[in-house]
Formats: C-alpha cells, structure tokens, sequence
C-alpha cells in the first residue's frame, strides 16, 4: 500500500485554486477510481494517463488505484491534471522520492504517446504558483505566456519521461526565460484618414485621456465607425498590473497571449446580433463575454439601436463597477470588465432625421429602444453631421493632427489625472467628484441651469462634471471654468435630439 500526494490547480474564473492530486495504490482486483467532482474530461485522464504511462516505458501497477482531487466540493474540468496524476502514480510506486514534490506544481494534458500538450488559463496557473513560492512545471507552449509572471520558475516540458528525468534528478531541465521585447503598439488606421468631423476627433481625444464612454450619432456615411475604430491609437499604454489583468482572462479562454503583443490595448466589436450571454459571460461553466475580453480596452457596439434592449441593460451594471459576476448552480465566477464603450448609430430607423420619410413619434419608438438608465453611462453623446460637398473638398486637403500628436497630449493628461487621484476621471466616485471637481459659485449655478434646462438626471449631472475635470485637464488648468463646463455640455447630442423630438 503507498501513497503519494502531488499538487496541481484548477481553473475558476481568473482564479487558480489550489487542487491536491492524492493517488492511493492497495491490493484488489485492478481499477483506476477517479474522484473529487471531476467532469467527463477528467474522468476520461483514466485512459489518457494509462496510455501515456506505458508508451512512456513505465509499468502500469495492476492495483486498485484511487486518486482523490482535494477539495472534494469544487469541480473540475480539463485534461490540465493529466500530468499531475502520471507523476503520482509513479511516486506511488516508489520510482520518485516523495520529497521531490512538495515544492513543485503540475499542469498538462497528455496525448496518449506521452507528449504535454497545451493547457488554457497557464498564465493563473503561474501567478498563483509564484505566490506559493513553487516551481511551475508546465507543457513547453505554455512557457512564453507563464513567463509574463516576474519571478516566476517556469520549467517547461514536451514529454511524460522529461518531467521524471527531472524531478527524479537524472536530467534536470532548464528553467525557462523568455528573451521577448514588448513592441510599442502601430496601427495601420490613424485618426487623419477620417476627413473633417473636428467635434468627433477632439470627443475622441476626451474619452481617451479621462476613460470615458462615447456614443456617435449621425447618418450613414459620415465616419462613425472610422472615429470609432481610431480611438485604440490614441489610448495611453497599459500598465503591467492592467496587461496581466486583461491577458489572465484571454489565457483561460484558450486566446494566445504573445508576451510581444500583450500590452496592446483589446478592441472587440460584436455583431448587434450577439447575446446577453456572449458579451456579458455565462454558460454552465461560467465563460468571460465580449465586455471581459475588452478589459482595460475598447468595446465598440455599432448599430445600437439594433442590439436588444434587454442585452444592452446586461452592460449597467459592469460599466458601473468594472466586474461583473456569472451565477449558475452549481459555479460562480468573477471577472474584470473595466472596459471602455464607443457606440455608433443612426438617429432614426431610415438613417436621417429630415428626409421626411419618418415621423416624430416613429423616431422616438426607434430611440426608445435604447433605455434611459443606459445612456445615463454614456459620458460623451457626439453628433457626426453629413458634410457639404464643398466642405468635403477642402477637408480633404487639410486632415488634422496625427494619432501620434493627440496620443502624446492624451498621456500627459491621462498621467496628470493618476498623479492626482490614483485613477482615470471616468472612475471617480461621487465624493471624489466633489473634491476633484469644485466649481465657483457663478460655475456652478451655469451648470445647474443647463441640467435643470435639459432634464439631465444626477448621475449625468456627475458625468459632465467628470468630462469638464478631463477637459481642463488637456489644457493643463487645475480649476475647472465655464468654457470646460460648456464644452462638456455640448456632448450630449443624444439627449438635445430627444429633447427636441418631444417638443416636436
């Protein structure tokens, strides 16, 4: 009778949790029992770990074997225990020494040749190694992504029989270093390929500098979705604490993470198309959605009328608190979801507000499909005017600053804002608001007016305040005065559109 305890973890959500891999061998007729809530991927390691085992030149024990997945009451999932149940196996039958295991931590599937393949959420896996102070031992693919871990001990493999060599002593492998330079983000779009649209370009470089949420409305053709997709080359660059954060959730989606490439900033545009479930997460085993993929980037929704109202109020709460947390049954799991919205759209069902092709109260059924307490998230509401052709001639001919020079004004504003508060203005809460964004006395009755005069709620009432601390802050200005404030005001298109087509 032996038994031998080896440790290994789990995947949920963004988290790795500890899993201890006991396996016990005794006398009895030959079975391989497999317990601790594993899944039918787990379960199917019986056969894997069987094959691998005799194809690796090591005997199979005819005993009962059982091995036990420690703590009983969290499921588990994947082929990621493969290997952590090989080698307890082995020592179990006294071909490893026991005291070789404490301070290192398995992860692999195994092909049934032997070979280590790939497993996702390495990059969790990892950190929560490090942080308990263990070795890693991971399949060889996983290697460049663990490595993004300061101070991680990485020993990647390919083979069953090369991860026994090395915790047996006879041919110990090497740790892995990774000898990758970050490359600073190029993009091919540039904010002067759109021609003319100064108001959207300069709301641009505002929701880029304070981390605010903005919404473009106009008629089709007017630039959009260009502007849109021009505000990841402005955005300043991620830390490395938001880099790992927002390359933790694409590892336990399965998604590449280059360590060349994992400081650029997401930019995810789903179809209007797509459901509660695929932007916010879920599923039975609960799976991060579009907003989570989009952490610490840009989620782009155009057409937003079109997306169902219902899947649109799924996104308040994330957009208020930055996480958002998945409840089945039997798992619950959180995930980060501190991502930037730009929305698109058109101002009515036929694409323009004067073709006379619509009535004020067909208009007003086609925006009312966006709620109210959704658009209150929204800090920045841009109008995208069609242009006069002969605008359009000479717009050609001067197309406006570099996503360089605007990228370069929206650092310093954006680090002016961490070296006061510690965050972006957008994330400021309401007594940081009073604090940060204190108004005169003859300010601030001009602010009352204007929200009195279009029916603006209290959290908008916040919001502009938020986007006039950003605008005074592109200006390098510590007080915030009535030109921020009047420039913040004229951001709100959306609600003067609907203000006028309930006059009308």
């Amino acid at each position: 009778m032996s038994l031998a305890v080896v440790y290994s973890r789990a995947s949920v959500g963004i988290d790795a949790p500890l899993i201890t891999v006991e396996v016990h061998l005794s006398n009895g007729l030959p079975c391989f029992n497999l317990v601790g809530l594993p899944e039918a991927s787990v379960r199917e390691a019986k056969d894997r770990v069987r094959s691998a085992l005799i194809n690796s030149g090591f005997e199979f024990p005819a005993k009962r074997i059982t091995v036990n997945l420690a703590p009983a009451d969290l499921p588990k999932e994947g082929g990621r225990f493969d290997l952590a149940i090989a080698i307890g196996i082995i020592a179990a039958t006294l071909q490893l020494p026991e005291n070789q295991l404490h301070n290192i931590e398995l992860a692999g599937e195994l092909a049934l040749s032997g070979e280590i393949r790939a497993i996702t959420g390495a990059l969790p896996f990892t950190y929560a190694c490090t942080q308990a102070n263990r070795t890693a031992i991971l399949p060889f693919k996983n290697a460049p992504e663990a490595s993004l871990i300061k101070q991680a001990q990485i020993v990647p493999a390919t083979q069953l029989l090369e991860v026994y060599s090395h915790i047996s002593g006879q041919q110990s492998l090497d740790l892995y270093h990774t000898q990758t330079v970050t490359k600073l983000a190029e993009y091919e779009n540039d904010l002067q390929d759109v021609v003319g649209q100064i108001a959207g370009k300069r709301a641009l470089e505002i929701a880029a500098a304070g981390g605010h949420n903005l919404l473009f409305t106009g008629p089709p053709g007017t630039g959009k979705t260009m502007l849109a997709s021009r505000l990841i080359t402005i955005l300043p660059p991620m830390t490395d604490e938001e880099a790992l954060a927002t390359a933790a959730v694409h590892s336990i989606v399965g998604k590449a993470v280059d360590p060349a490439t994992w400081k650029h900033r997401a930019f995810r545009h789903p179809h209007h198309t797509s459901s509660a479930v695929a932007l916010v997460g879920g599923g039975s085993i609960p799976r991060p959605g579009e907003i989570s993929l989009a952490h610490n980037g840009v989620l782009f929704l155009d057409e937003l009328p079109e997306f169902d109202r219902k899947v649109l109020d799924v996104l308040r709460e994330p957009l208020e608190s930055g996480t958002v947390s998945i409840s089945r049954a039997a798992r619950q799991a959180q995930f980060p979801a501190r991502f930037q919205l730009v929305a698109a759209m058109n101002p009515s069902p036929t694409g323009s507000l004067n073709d006379g092709r619509c009535s004020s109260e067909q208009i007003l059924r086609y925006l009312n499909r966006i709620s109210g307490p959704f658009l209150d998230r929204i800090d920045l509401q841009v109008d995208v005017p069609k242009l006069a052709n002969n605008e359009f001639s000479e717009q050609v001919k001067s197309r406006g600053e570099t996503s360089k020079v605007v990228r370069a004004r929206v650092i310093k504003a954006h680090q002016l804002q961490l070296t006061r508060c510690g965050k972006t203005n957008a994330q400021l809460g309401s007594k940081e608001v009073q604090k940060y964004c204190e108004l005169s006395q003859q300010d601030q009755q001009f602010l009352q007016q204007a929200v009195e005069r279009l029916g603006l709620s209290l959290r908008t009432y916040h919001r502009v305040l938020k986007v006039a601390r950003t605008i005074a802050d592109l200006a390098s200005t510590p007080q915030i005065q009535k030109q921020h404030l009047a420039e913040a005001l004229h951001y709100r298109a959306f609600d003067r559109m609907l203000a006028q087509l309930t006059n009308n």
